[in-house]
């Protein structure tokens, strides 16, 4: 599903170069839940952003559902993504002026899916999610475990392949870090594939491969044997 190779992104300016990935060689299989480890600025979130297709390679190659990323224009990139991949993000990333059924709406928007249809997705996926009685609150009416909900449902409802998570647990406290974390192995389980960036050990042993980063290299992947082994059971 994703396949990347031999993959660099430089930033540059004037004075400087910085070379945030070195040489990556990436493989996700379809239906796997793999976490990304690493201290701050070793590179995961710019290589999750490339993954989803919000920034460009400098060199190298980047197949996602067996088409070639490297060299797509902006618009190209945008229909690959719409068609593929769900965000989550570490700020829930809502829209305070929307209520949760409009935000939840918006992708399917973006993506012109007729009204009634619309209208059928929303009420499926809030239902899925057990957050049907909030579609007529906003954002800041919401606990942050809820709100995480609502960006969860913003991700799933337009039924993309990849889920990308950016520190989904990180502004949340334990108790409501541990539900969405259930609710990502409830989706693995249901075969999406998740990638995940975290800081947290605790929340990267729900994942099956932990792959550790630093200095824009990858330094290791491992499975997570007991995970695998309940999926295998």
């Amino acid at each position: 599903m994703i396949q990347i190779k031999d993959l660099n992104r430089v930033f540059a300016t004037e004075e400087v170069q910085t070379k945030a990935l070195n040489n990556i060689n990436l493989i996700i299989k379809e239906g796997e839940f793999v976490s990304i480890m690493g201290p701050s600025g070793c590179g995961k979130s710019t290589l999750l952003n490339i993954i989803g297709l919000l920034d460009e390679i400098s060199s190298g190659s980047y197949q996602l559902v067996g088409k070639e990323v490297a060299g797509m224009n902006e618009v190209e990139r945008s229909r690959l993504r719409k068609a593929n991949i769900g965000f989550i993000f570490q700020n829930f990333n809502l829209i305070d002026e929307l209520n949760v059924y409009d935000n939840i709406e918006l992708p399917l928007i973006y993506n012109k899916v007729p009204a009634s249809e619309r209208k059928e997705r929303v009420k499926e996926i809030a239902e899925k999610l057990n957050i049907s009685h909030r579609l007529q609150h906003y954002p800041q009416q919401l606990s942050g475990g809820q709100q995480q909900r609502v960006a969860v449902a913003r991700a799933l409802v337009c039924d993309p392949k990849i889920i990308l998570a950016d520190e989904p647990t990180g502004n949340l406290d334990s108790s409501n870090g541990n539900e969405v974390m259930e609710l990502l192995t409830k989706l693995h389980a249901q075969g999406t594939t998740i990638l995940m960036v975290t800081h947290s050990a605790h929340d990267a042993a729900y994942s099956e491969k932990i792959i550790s980063m630093k200095d824009g290299e990858i330094l290791s992947e491992k499975l997570n044997q007991k995970v695998v082994d309940i999926f295998q059971s």
